[in-house]
């Protein structure tokens, strides 16, 4: 049953990046790569894999809160809160790719990272684990809302 659980929050932590592939592929070749952008700019494999490995620990995190017991009001919130930055996830590569809005995407991801903060907090200490597996996610989307700026600035 333990495998069933992981697996369901592996497949609920992927959605957003399903979802954002809707908006993000077809984008990437024309608008996205007549853009001006930094020079730090990863390569898009590199954007892909990094996303991969994120989604896995966010999937594993949100298990290792589940596990605590979903009876328990704080897990509940906390696993709230996980939602709502997934949603958020998803929700910036449609501003971003599909509606071509850099600007209103680089408020949105700073929002995405204010929920992906509170979620640490209130992870850490239903699990440590848990908490410690997000911080490659919050620093991801640090330099990710880091670049969303700085390709805003070279375009506007």
């Amino acid at each position: 049953m333990k495998i069933i659980t992981l697996v369901t929050w592996l497949l609920i932590s992927f959605i957003p990046g399903f979802i954002g592939s809707i908006f993000t592929s077809p984008s990437i070749p024309v608008w996205y790569a007549s853009l001006n952008k930094p020079w730090f700019t990863p390569p898009g494999a590199f954007i892909g894999f990094a996303w991969t490995i994120l989604y896995l620990l966010m999937g594993t995190a949100a298990y290792f809160v589940w596990e605590k017991g979903f009876q328990n009001n704080t897990v509940k919130f906390a696993l709230m809160i996980f939602i709502i930055q997934l949603i958020l996830n998803g929700l910036w590569s449609y501003i971003f790719f599909g509606s071509h809005l850099i600007l209103y995407a680089f408020i949105e991801i700073i929002l995405l990272w204010l929920f992906i903060l509170w979620t640490i907090i209130l992870f850490f200490p239903i699990s440590s684990v848990a908490g410690w597996l997000l911080i490659p996610y919050i620093l991801w989307v640090s330099f990710a809302s880091f670049l969303n700026f700085t390709v805003w600035l070279l375009n506007k």
